[in-house]
């Protein structure tokens, strides 16, 4: 029996509520294809070139670590919830490298919410995105707002 959950909206995200998921595998096919088409560095195809650079060995692409993390959001939590996109990423940081085998857990947590001024059927909710490898280490953070529907869509308005 397949359990629905109530459509998310801007209520629904308070400062400090915590969404997880994962975790989600990487493999060294996905990190080589990903690369091959949008990132064709030899740190991210070649394992003897990986061991020779900076990373010191396979590793994915940092394109391709924020291409999981926006899978795990959507699958997490957007697609359930009135999102209405984002304005823009505020920071990406990419602390480890993330390497074949890993298996990734997203933590999304909500650091602020405010509703729209020129929009007050809207919110926009402020996240930390962080991608955790299975030791609980750091590979990615990623700071946005997304920009989410109210449970009136007419809040405020005349």
């Amino acid at each position: 029996m397949q359990v629905r959950v109530s459509r998310l909206y801007f209520e629904d995200f308070n400062p400090g509520r915590v969404f997880e998921h994962g975790p989600r595998r990487v493999t060294r096919e996905e990190i080589v294809g990903f690369a091959t088409e949008f990132d064709p560095q030899p740190m991210h195809l070649d394992e003897v070139a990986a061991r020779a650079s900076l990373l010191g060995g396979l590793s994915a692409s940092g394109w391709h670590a924020c291409s999981i993390l926006m899978r795990m959001c959507t699958d997490s939590f957007v697609l359930n919830s009135a999102s209405m996109g984002t304005p823009g990423v505020d920071e990406v940081k990419w602390l480890i490298p993330i390497r074949p085998g890993d298996e990734l857990t997203l933590r999304a947590t909500v650091m602020e919410s405010r509703t729209s001024k020129s929009r007050p059927e809207m919110g926009f909710v402020r996240f930390m995105f962080e991608l955790l490898n299975q030791s609980g280490k750091c590979a990615v953070t990623l700071t946005t707002s997304l920009m989410i529907g109210r449970r009136s869509g007419e809040a405020g308005r005349p």
